[in-house]
């Protein structure tokens, strides 16, 4: 008797009907850009993504919540006279980041979940996720300094700080410090994987931050916020890449370890950056975790897929495509640049 499975495959009635994996609102969450002086601004790099005001931003999350999506990823966009090498700025609780947090939360309140960034690349002068001494990323004062951004995050109302930094020991340093100040309901999503990847530049020219193009050339090194003289002094002593503390995209059982050392340390959520070139280390997450796992959609696949499709190169249900092969793989949240798009379409289909 031949075997027909195609009798699964003969409409698309039947095909949603018995569809493995489905896609949700609640599914995403959705990174936004923040800036000061603008209302709304094309981001360059991320064709179809804009800069905001802390103002408009309470609009596009009524937007969003129409929508079905109920969270958000902040990104500050910082000017270079709030840039240190000591990245004071960072834990400054009225900072233009602590401010929009608390003007969303008194303008929306727990309709909306807020996602805060929490490593010191927009705030400090070289664009490294951490603090440099005689040329290198050092560890255990990074965390010390990491520790006040998410208290001063969580002071402005974040529900969730999001430590990407990639420290040694920074989620357990965290969790310490909410918890000793009265912050044991904020949770931690903690980015447990993410891979020095060729994929962020696009991000990081919206950000200003390492490798986008007011980095390219000297680097002013201003110490003005310093209570103390910067070690750093010259553009030579500044590392070119990330990758002393961003993982090696070649290895699996690294990212392993960090999973179990950061569910130890009190992850509620783990991630995996990027996304669609690491499916085999989110379903590996997925198999290995006892929390939800995340995954970042980051602006490079962005960028790449939204570029070709503007060309017509690809269609456009290549971004449902992208985004199932995330969830398929076992990602229990994603974070996005196409969710508002891919929602919207869907709402107009359905």
């Amino acid at each position: 008797m031949i075997k027909r499975a195609r009798r699964l495959r003969q409409n698309s009635s039947i095909r949603n009907l018995v569809s493995e994996t489905k896609l949700h609102a609640d599914d995403f969450v959705y990174p936004v850009f923040i800036k000061q002086g603008i209302d709304r601004e094309p981001i360059k790099s991320l064709p179809g993504q804009y800069y905001l005001s802390p103002e408009e931003l309470q609009y596009e999350i009524d937007e969003l919540l129409k929508l079905g999506i109920n969270g958000i990823a902040l990104f500050p966009v910082i000017g270079k006279e709030y840039k240190s090498s000591c990245a004071k700025e960072a834990y400054n609780l009225d900072n233009f980041l602590n401010q929009t947090i608390a003007l969303t939360q008194k303008t929306h309140g727990d309709s909306i979940t807020l996602i805060s960034d929490v490593a010191l690349d927009p705030y400090t002068n070289h664009g490294h996720d951490g603090l440099l001494e005689d040329g290198k990323i050092i560890n255990d004062k990074t965390v010390e300094v990491l520790c006040k951004m998410a208290l001063a995050q969580a002071q402005a109302g974040a529900d969730i700080v999001a430590p990407s930094d990639m420290m040694d020991g920074r989620v357990a340093a965290i969790r310490e410090t909410l918890d000793r100040n009265g912050f044991e309901d904020v949770m931690i999503m903690s980015y447990t994987a993410k891979y020095a990847s060729n994929l962020y530049g696009p991000f990081r020219d919206a950000l200003g931050s390492l490798g986008s193009s007011p980095y390219k050339g000297d680097v002013a090194i201003q110490n003005r916020h310093c209570e103390e003289r910067s070690d750093v002094a010259i553009h030579s002593s500044i590392p070119t890449d990330k990758k002393t503390y961003q993982m090696s995209y070649t290895n699996k059982q690294e990212a392993l370890r960090e999973l179990e050392m950061d569910i130890s340390e009190g992850a509620d959520m783990v991630m995996v950056k990027p996304a669609s070139w690491y499916l085999d280390i989110i379903h590996q997450f997925k198999e290995n975790s006892s929390v939800p796992v995340a995954a970042y959609q980051v602006s490079g696949e962005y960028a790449m897929l939204q570029n070709a499709i503007q060309q017509g190169i690809i269609d456009k249900s290549a971004i449902e495509e992208s985004l199932i092969a995330i969830k398929r793989a076992g990602a229990d949240i994603i974070l996005s640049y196409f969710a508002k798009t891919f929602l919207s379409e869907l709402s107009l289909n359905s």
